[in-house]
Formats: C-alpha cells, structure tokens, sequence
C-alpha cells in the first residue's frame, strides 16, 4: 500500500486525511510569544508545539512571533527553534525531522525589542499584519507572557497603548486571548493589582491564566475517577475517609533559579497555585456539566469552604525550613545557603508543609496535610486518600501486624497511575493478612503515550476552552488561604526548621502528624 502524502497549501502542510486525530480543529491564529528567548519558551513551549505539529492539529493558517529583547533575526529564531527539539525537550522525542514541524518553523517571525518601548508594538503590529496576509492567520491573536511577573504589567500596558488587543476593522470577528504564566501576584493585595492592569486591556473571557499542573493527564483523571465511577464517589467524603496527604515533592534544589527563589519560597512557589488546584479537584462538589463554567464554579466553590488559619493558628498547623547539605540519589547536594545567589541571611523556606481544614458538609473534620519541598529523596507527586480503618478486625494482633488502613493514591509524577492499597491474606497455611496494593498505570493502559501538558494546554488556548485555566477568582482565593501564612512566617512564627537534602523534610513535619495520631505516607 502507498503511503499517503501530503500537500502544501498557504505556506503550510495540509493534515493527512488518513490520519485520525480526534482533536479540535485550531483556527486560523497568530501565537505571539513575550519572552521568546528565554527558557520557558524552548524548554516548555516549543516542545509542545511541536507535538501538535506532530499530532497534525494546525490549520493550514498558523504563524508564530516571537518577542523579547535579545537581538535575534528570524532566522536565528527558527535555527534556535530547531536547537530546542533536537534536544529532545525534558525527554520528549526529537521531531526535528518531522517536515510538518519544519514546515510551521519555517514561518516563524521575530521581534527585536525592549517592552517597554513604543518601537517594539510598533514593529509587531506591522509583523502581524503581514503574518495576516501572508499565513493568513484572519486578525487572530493569542498572546503568550512567557516573561518574569514583574514584566507583565509593562507588556499589558504595552497591548493596550496600540491596541493590539482590538479586533481589526477587515476582521470584526476576530479573537484576541492572552495567556499568563505564574505566579500571578505575590499576595492577595498585588494579584488585585495584576487583575486590574489585566482587565484593563481584556475581558475576563480573553484571559487564560496557566498552570501547567492542570494539563497533566493525571490531574484531569481525577474528574473521571470520581464522577464517573460509582465505586469511588459514595466513599468519597467524611463518613469514609480519615485523611487527605497532598505531596509534590522535588529532588532538585534550586540551582540557577535562586535570585528568583529568595523572592518566592515554596508557598509563593508550589502551594498557592499546583496545590490550591489539585486540593480542589480533591474536594470539589460533581459539577453541573464537564463544561469550563461548571468546573470552575464547582473548585472556587471548593477553595472557599477551606478554613482560613489565622495568626494564632499558624504556629501550631504548619512548618518552614530550609534545606542543609546532604546526599540525594548518591550526589552529595549542597545547602540551600551554598546555592548561588542566595542572601547569607536568607530565611526564605524550601520546605513547608500544612494542615487544612475543610469547612462542608463532605469533608468536616477531615484533616488535609499538604507537604511540598526541594531536596527531597524523590521527584513525585500525588494525592494519598486514607480511609478510616474498618471498625472491627476478627483477626489476632499477630496476624494483622503489617496491615494498614486502605488508601487511594492518585499519582500525579512520575508512574502516572491510580494504586488502591487494601488488606489481603498472605499464601501459606497460616491467617497472616497485609496490606498489598492494585495498580492502574497510564503508560500500560494507554501505551499511545500520554500528552505534554503544554501540548494540551497551548491547543485549549488556541480553540478557546478555558476549562484547565484559572478564573480570577479561583486565583484570589488561593491567596486568601496562604496569605495569612506567610504574615505569620515573616514574623518567624514558626521559627524557620532545618532539614538534610535527601531527607523527607524536618522532625517538625513528622511531629504535626504524629500530634494526630497519624504520618507521613511514604511515595
């Protein structure tokens, strides 16, 4: 049998109609990326393009622009795209050859420029406009600020100022979307400001606010493991289930990144966005619809039933600390103060690890602990749902020495799986019953592979579907619940603990569970 070819129309290989690609068709658009020079946008970004490219999803009407002030022609732009998947982006498959990804780079567009600075949006506004005539992208947009936050509000004004954001008048039908990288503020009161600069140039409709946790395929599983399996949802609540452990574990420290660390920390970092948003898939309410509204309503929903600590509370529900030298996977790591750039009196944590309450009907009383941290052993992340233990056990104590309570952990990375922990009698003439555990594993299951989050969050944002992006709402609240942390961390409450690279985190994590009668669960 021949294989089937493709043609080029408009610049553009044409999708093979022998391919079957169950994807929304993307529009005609112009992918106009802030910061283009920078890391985010060859390591994140472009791998992900190009796995759309892959997946022949693009229309034959696409064009990518590049903005950022390094001084590149838009030859050095493709040769640097090219660079960027040749090496394979975070283990991805080098699609270097693959002419359909050859083919969109060979149309990308660069902008020389400062973003603060008429000049830039004047030159871009004259390369879109020849990118419409060219490529044909229809007067779409889709800005990107793959930028650090501190340039989001010049790159805001910059839009609006030449009203890059407006419909063009041969085009009135024309869409304009920005998307926004966190962290998206610091705290509660400059993410309001961030809000306002946002709304001041684009309607909340326009906005999608990324976290990358949310293209993860195993975050999104939770929505089918709980609502679509009535095995799963009536235990899911207060009636069953003693505890929730949230961990999102790294065993990198934070190398090049600690000018940025030391203003940030592990909350600012981890907790305020990955974790608000996985705590709320967790606990929310089975939406109305799969649609983005109805999601979203149902994890705001979620995040404001979460009791907010107040000052006196802090002390005693959570723990900071740093981490010290110590060995991680047979490398001696250095301490948190002999990483680079990092001020001699730092009290900045790399640890932190909470306990939360959930004020609902579902979840009352139950406790949710929450650990995130740099150095640890492994790089993991999951969601461990323990049930309460059954109320009676007709066994001898010897026979149950090494049983534990039930559990369903959802992991997140790496494995990406669901393992259900139960009780099972051990072969052998005797009556000894442990615990074992039954596991569904992604990669065995769907050996098709399983999408880069980038991947499926570019295409949401390119066809419009906001239901993986953050609401300004759902953002505002996060900041509410951490918020009143961090002002009692800068007043050294609790005073800042001290852990080993290579260690699960300090004595004084351990101790906040085992004030419960419970602890950490072991990835």
């Amino acid at each position: 049998m021949a294989t089937p070819t493709s043609t080029v129309a408009a610049g553009f290989l044409e999708p093979d109609p022998l391919v079957d690609t169950d994807v929304r068709p993307i529009p005609p658009c112009a992918l106009v990326v802030f910061g283009a020079s920078g890391d985010l946008f060859a390591r994140k970004l472009m791998p992900g393009l190009a796995q759309l490219a892959a997946e022949q999803v693009f229309p034959g009407r696409f064009a990518v622009v590049g903005v950022a002030r390094t001084a590149w022609s838009d030859n050095d732009f493709r040769r640097v795209a090219l660079d960027a998947i040749a090496a394979g982006g975070q283990g991805g498959p080098d699609r270097t050859e693959d002419p359909r990804w050859r083919e969109i780079v060979s149309g990308f567009r660069y902008v020389t420029g400062d973003y603060d600075r008429d000049e830039t949006y004047e030159q871009l506004a004259t390369v879109l406009d020849k990118v419409d005539h060219v490529q044909g992208t229809a007067g779409n947009r889709l800005y990107y600020l793959a930028v650090p936050p501190t340039a989001f509000p010049t790159i805001l004004a910059g839009i609006g100022r030449h009203h890059l954001q407006d419909p063009l008048d041969d085009a009135p039908d024309a869409f304009t979307r920005i998307v926004i990288e966190k962290p998206y503020g610091t705290d509660l009161h400059s993410a309001e400001e961030l809000d306002r600069c946002v709304h001041a140039v684009f309607d909340e409709s326009q906005v999608f606010r990324i976290d990358h946790f949310l293209g993860k395929e195993t975050v999104q599983n939770f929505l089918a493991l709980r609502f679509a399996n009535a095995v799963f949802e009536p235990v899911w609540n207060r009636r069953y289930v003693d505890s929730v452990q949230i961990t999102v574990a790294e065993s990198a420290g934070v190398g090049h990144r600690a000018a940025f660390y030391e203003q940030t920390g592990a909350v600012r970092d981890m907790v305020q966005n990955h974790v608000m948003q996985v705590m709320a898939l967790t606990l929310m309410e089975p939406p109305i619809s799969i649609e983005a509204d109805g999601i979203r309503d149902e994890k705001v929903k979620a995040l404001r039933a979460i009791e907010i600590l107040d000052e006196r509370e802090v002390p005693e529900a959570t723990v900071r600390a740093q981490y010290t030298d110590g060995w991680v996977a047979g490398q001696l790591a250095p301490g948190y103060f002999d990483e680079p750039d990092v001020a001699p009196n730092s009290s900045t944590e790399t640890y932190a690890a909470l306990r939360l309450f959930v004020d609902n009907w579902r979840w009352a009383g139950v406790p949710f602990y929450v650990r995130t941290g740099k150095r640890l052993p492994r790089h993991v992340s999951e969601v461990a749902i323990q049930f309460h233990p059954a109320p009676h056990l007709p066994f001898q104590p010897d026979q149950v020495g090494r049983l534990e309570p039930d559990a369903l952990v959802v992991r997140i990375h790496p494995d990406e799986g669901v393992t259900l922990i139960f009780g099972s009698k051990v072969p052998g003439h005797g009556f000894d019953v442990r615990s074992v555990a039954m596991e569904f594993l992604y990669g065995a299951a769907f050996p098709e592979g399983i999408p880069d989050p980038y991947a499926r969050l570019l295409m949401d944002a390119l066809v419009g579907d906001s239901t993986l992006f953050i609401r300004a709402d759902e953002v505002m609240q996060a900041w509410r619940i951490v918020d009143p942390i961090l002002e009692a961390w800068a007043k050294d409450e609790p005073p800042l603990s001290l852990y080993r690279a290579g260690s699960w985190g300090p004595p004084e994590a351990d101790a906040l569970l085992h004030r419960d009668g419970r602890r950490w669960r072991r990835p």
